[in-house]
């Protein structure tokens, strides 16, 4: 299915459902690549004709995917290749995907593409919402950038940060 324009997208939020790690192959640049050997050896990678890739378990899901409950999560976090951290979204210097005025985005001056892919199920349809268009794409496009690297809108939000009351810390007697 092709990516759509964002202009179409009302908002999305990334609720740990773990499809893009169970559906997706994860292209690794080189340096991803290598760093991932050397701390977890060359079994957690794969080799394509001219690419490498994140190696997968039996069932299809990433080697590093992890579950609790209901709730997937990635065991890569201070490692997490770019792939991972910029699905659904693709950034572009040209409007790859077609529909170049429902794609453009203006950042800091620069004209960038943005795309979403159509099969991530927490894509809201619709009007972008101000949060849409002043957080999420821009952190999206700081990433693919090399801007920014620590993600808060382009990732689940973790639970004690929903509820700060969970995080307290209780003495046993």
């Amino acid at each position: 299915m092709m990516p759509v324009p964002w202009s179409h997208v009302s908002y999305w939020r990334c609720t740990g459902c773990g499809i893009c790690c169970k559906k997706f192959d994860v292209v690794l640049k080189f340096d991803e690549w290598l760093r991932l050997v050397k701390t977890y050896g060359i079994g957690v990678t794969t080799a394509g004709l001219n690419k490498f890739y994140l190696n997968k378990r039996p069932d299809g899901s990433c080697v590093f995917l992890t579950q609790s409950g209901n709730i997937s999560f990635c065991g890569l976090q201070n490692m997490k290749p770019l792939a991972c951290k910029l699905w659904p979204f693709r950034i572009l210097d040209k409007p790859k995907y077609g529909r170049p005025n429902e794609a453009a985005f203006n950042y800091n001056g620069r004209r960038l593409y943005v795309y979403i892919d159509p099969l991530c199920p927490e894509i809201l349809w619709g009007k972008p919402t101000p949060k849409m268009v002043y957080k999420v794409i821009p952190e999206f496009i700081e990433i693919a950038l090399g801007l920014r690297e620590k993600q808060f809108y382009s990732t689940a939000t973790p639970l004690y940060s929903l509820y700060p009351k969970t995080r307290r810390r209780y003495r046993i007697i």
